[in-house]
């Protein structure tokens, strides 16, 4: 049946919530069907990404006061064209651009993904982006899961087919427990950018998350909640936490994965991720009075 069927992303949803009691001799074929669907996805949205990321980072790093050594010629050259004077054959360079201050990776980005069974087509979506993202040297990308138990899958990232069989969909959930691992990998918090995937029902302590996320939020971390990555609208949520997040500067909405590439460049840009959501017709969460 497997072999027949058009796979899909809720196809492969299912296959992975299924994935410990499916038969040995039918593993194969559900990798096989999952690995088309994960190859089709990358390259819808693969460049979309990387385009956005690259686009986004070089407006937010680029340097308009450069010292001597840093000056980019030919950008500097092109912006100053107009300032040419035929009788002396020379530009005046009114405006210098620079290339920055190059580093290993400008932006660290952490995807943080509820994999309990309501968060299905999410777990497919972001560890495709998860496996896009990491191919970019200019980001530095980390891959956590959780339901009770947190995972760090950021070593499979290199294979989202492989990532994707490393998650155990359903179960519970502990918030405050995955971000307080994210808390302890992030090493700087003012370069980082924190994408937390779930539906905010916490069966864990709301108390210790909100309190956890507030340390996020004043160590300079950018955060933002995603109530859902997939084509499927505004799910199920906990508007209550969702309120209180919003409290705390951290937008809460839903996501297509078309719209994700450039909530990321937004992100990078540190644009006001609600104006930005307003601007795509995209209901965030308000905060309670």
């Amino acid at each position: 049946m497997l072999e027949q069927v058009e796979p899909d992303v809720h196809l492969v949803a299912s296959l992975l919530t299924l994935s410990k009691v499916i038969p040995e001799k039918t593993k194969d074929t559900a990798r096989m069907v999952v690995r088309k669907v994960v190859e089709e996805l990358e390259r819808k949205l693969a460049n979309p990404l990387i385009q956005a990321v690259h686009g986004s980072l070089n407006r937010a790093t680029r340097n308009y006061r450069p010292k001597q050594n840093e000056i980019d010629w030919d950008r500097t050259i092109r912006l100053n064209l107009k300032n040419y004077l035929p009788e002396k054959r020379t530009i005046i360079a009114e405006r210098l651009v620079g290339h920055g201050h190059k580093r290993s990776s400008l932006r660290d980005i952490v995807l943080c993904v509820d994999q309990s069974g309501s968060m299905a087509s999410s777990m497919v979506y972001a560890g495709i982006f998860g496996a896009v993202l990491a191919t970019l040297k200019a980001v530095s990308t980390r891959m956590v899961v959780f339901d009770t138990a947190v995972v760090d899958l950021t070593e499979d990232l290199q294979d989202p087919v492989d990532l994707l069989f490393g998650t155990q969909l359903g179960g519970g959930t502990d918030i405050n427990r995955a971000l307080t691992y994210c808390q302890q990998i992030i090493s700087r918090p003012s370069q980082t950018i924190l994408v937390l995937i779930t539906d905010l029902y916490e069966g864990g302590d709301s108390q210790s998350m909100l309190r956890r996320a507030a340390e996020l939020v004043s160590s300079g971390v950018q955060v933002v909640c995603l109530l859902a990555l997939s084509d499927q609208g505004a799910p199920s949520y906990d508007k209550h936490h969702a309120a209180a997040l919003a409290k705390l500067g951290i937008p809460a909405f839903a996501c297509t994965p078309e719209l994700f590439p450039e909530l990321m460049a937004a992100a990078i840009q540190q644009q006001d991720l609600n104006l930005w959501a307003a601007s795509n017709e995209i209901v965030t969460t308000r905060s309670e009075s």
